[in-house]
């Protein structure tokens, strides 16, 4: 049995990019355990969504243990900063929010639950954050760090294959009725992730699909029953989301596509 500490940026992070990899280990006997740099306080939502005296604060809380009941994970911890918001947005400059914290401060904090849990596995994300926003950049500078200072020898850093999520959208839209496309789905230029060739590790997750998700369900403040994640069809789920992609930090993918699938 191994330790698996997933890092994350904000709630509903996990869902979409490791709630299937989670979801597996939990069910091969591993521990999970997720961390979570802030608790996502400028998300937006809709109007009269949280309950009265509540903030989004609260109820994204709410919605990340939720999700990881869903998933299994043994414990949640949340590494203390603020949400950053988008980049180029004024909350970025706020002293408190994660893309503004020491790294050495933010990795000791980090290391600190690693060992505390006995990690043997992290993942983080790449070096853009998988799209650029500044807490996932973070996420990675932080990662990395912690990682050194803890001495874990392996880590993944969660990703999105650039290469299948073109193809993938092409082949939704030839075959999806007129109108079925919800509008907030990505443009055919969607510039997220790496190349295929630059990823060591792919993870067949589609025997968890069900559960990833629910996973994303339990985030309803940001991902609605409208939304592009939920409303797609089954087969068009499996097609987005039945793999996980990563790097092994440290490893250069030179074996055969079909090998580097888990």
């Amino acid at each position: 049995m191994a330790t698996l500490v997933c890092f994350h940026a904000h709630p509903d992070d996990e869902s979409i990019a490791t709630g299937g990899v989670m979801a597996r280990a939990v069910d091969e006997g591993h521990d999970v355990v997720l961390v979570v740099a802030t608790k996502g306080e400028e998300g937006e939502y809709p109007d009269g969504f949280l309950d009265d005296g509540e903030t989004l604060e609260q109820r994204r809380v709410k919605e990340t243990m939720a999700s990881a009941g869903v998933l299994g994970v043994k414990a949640v911890e949340w590494l203390g900063y603020r949400d950053s918001g988008m980049i180029d947005t004024p909350t970025n400059e706020n002293p408190a929010c994660f893309w503004r914290a020491d790294v050495e401060e933010a990795a000791a904090r980090l290391a600190a639950i690693l060992r505390h849990h006995s990690c043997d596995v992290l993942t983080i994300y790449d070096s853009n954050g998988n799209y650029g926003h500044p807490d996932h950049i973070q996420v990675h500078r932080v990662g990395v760090r912690a990682a050194e200072l803890a001495g874990i020898a392996h880590v993944y850093e969660a990703t999105m294959n650039r290469d299948e999520i073109k193809r993938s959208l092409e082949a939704m839209r030839e075959s999806a009725p007129e109108g079925a496309i919800p509008e907030d789905a990505p443009d055919e230029d969607f510039e997220v992730g790496v190349p295929e060739e630059q990823i060591t590790t792919c993870v067949d997750v589609s025997p968890w699909l069900g559960r990833k998700r629910e996973s994303m369900r339990a985030h309803a403040s940001q991902i609605a029953e409208q939304s592009f994640f939920l409303v797609m069809p089954d087969e068009m789920f499996s097609l987005a989301f039945g793999r996980e992609w990563f790097i092994h930090r440290g490893v250069t993918p030179t074996q055969p596509w079909e090998d580097r699938i888990i």
